[in-house]
């Protein structure tokens, strides 16, 4: 296998150095070699429903009804989860409570900003 980096847009393995720069003829990106990778490139970001940015301790409303595993009662639409938990490494779920159920691991596609 070569050396040679994967494109970051694409992910196709054509790629070829030019001076400084890594090139992608697939699908034209460009890219330095030496890039310096932010500090919060390795952090997983988590985004609700309509794509606002989700972080500890916000705030989110249940966009749909749903049924609980474990517990009889629904979460209704419009119901709050306030100071809300990220879960490490996965972008697709958080940890919270409601005021009538404590405990609760909710996708964020069922979830919006308050």
């Amino acid at each position: 296998m070569s050396d040679l980096p994967a494109c970051p847009r694409c992910g196709m393995e054509n790629t070829y150095p030019d001076g400084a720069s890594w090139i992608c003829p697939d699908c034209a990106h460009e890219w330095p070699m030496h890039a310096e990778r932010p500090a919060d490139e390795d952090a997983v970001l988590v985004r609700d429903v309509n794509g606002q940015r989700l972080s500890d301790g916000d705030t989110v409303l249940v966009i749909k009804d749903l049924k609980v595993k474990g517990s009889s009662i629904p979460l209704k639409q419009g119901t709050v989860i306030r100071n809300i938990r990220l879960v490490d490494g996965d972008a697709e779920h958080i940890e919270g409570s409601s005021d009538k159920i404590k405990g609760l691991v909710l996708k964020t596609c069922f979830l919006r900003k308050a």
